[in-house]
């Protein structure tokens, strides 16, 4: 009996190295929907429960026997909760971690992108990019990630279309540096331009977003107080990247000729 293509997906997927991490904060309108799709492609999914304080657990109840849930005490941010769930898959085995969005921005059914891309560029940083045009994205997330894109630019001298979308496949093999600056919504930028400097292959891909209405999504970007902790990051990164960054990406590049 021949699979469908759904099936054959969800057999690769669970007989992967592959790891799905899904933080959550407050999502209980979307988080139940986002774990439904993620589970037609995988049963290897850790969700991060960051504290949440509303019927999160309850929409969680259901799954408690396919998924592993892990629960903060307390909000963290969503820089830590992405380490707890990095350093669990790394525990398990797993060689990458595909991370997601749970307050319905992203879809799952772009989980298989991630998988053909990986294939073809094994141990390398996958990451999805959204279309900054998009007709429901805000003009502070697209100030903010256009903002982001630049200082990325000159503090790793390369271009990206989108750096701060949290859809993206992590090697863990390559990953060395948890030891995050900041535990906040800004960790991911940090973690990606490490990667940069480590000399990890990142490769992006386009992926869909969708942008619920206001009364259906839980955002927890706050625009003031966390731009200026991504411009507080920023400052710290350039001058890392003097000291640091341009030394290390040196040494990469010197290795790669004399090889």
């Amino acid at each position: 009996m021949s699979l469908s293509k759904n099936e054959r997906e969800k057999e690769s997927l669970n007989d992967s190295d592959i790891c799905i991490v899904i933080p959550t904060f407050n999502n209980e309108k979307t988080i139940a929907s986002i774990i439904k799709r993620t589970l037609r492609f995988t049963y290897q999914i850790i969700i991060i429960d960051d504290g949440c304080t509303d019927r999160t657990h309850e929409q969680l109840s259901p799954y408690l026997d396919k998924i592993i849930i892990i629960k903060n005490k307390r909000n963290r941010g969503k820089g830590y909760a992405l380490k707890i769930g990095l350093l669990k898959s790394q525990a398990m085995g797993f060689r990458y971690v595909i991370t997601l969005d749970a307050d319905g921005q992203h879809y799952p059914e772009d989980i298989p992108l991630f998988v053909e891309k990986i294939k073809k560029y094994p141990d390398t940083l996958i990451i999805g990019s959204r279309t900054l045009q998009n007709d429901n994205m805000s003009r502070n997330s697209t100030f903010a990630n256009r903002f982001s894109n630049f200082w990325f630019y000159i503090q790793t001298g390369k271009k990206l279309p989108d750096t701060q979308t949290g859809f993206r496949l992590y090697p863990l093999r390559k990953i060395k540096y948890l030891k995050l600056l900041t535990a906040k919504y800004e960790a991911e930028l940090e973690l990606l331009v490490f990667c940069a400097w480590h000399d990890i292959k990142i490769h992006p891909i386009s992926i869909r977003v969708y942008y619920p209405p206001k009364s259906e999504r839980v955002s927890h970007f706050r625009p003031f107080t966390d731009f200026a902790r991504i411009s507080i990051l920023n400052t710290v990164l350039c001058i890392a990247t003097v000291i640091y960054g341009i030394p290390l990406r040196a040494k990469h590049f010197i290795r790669r000729i004399t090889q």
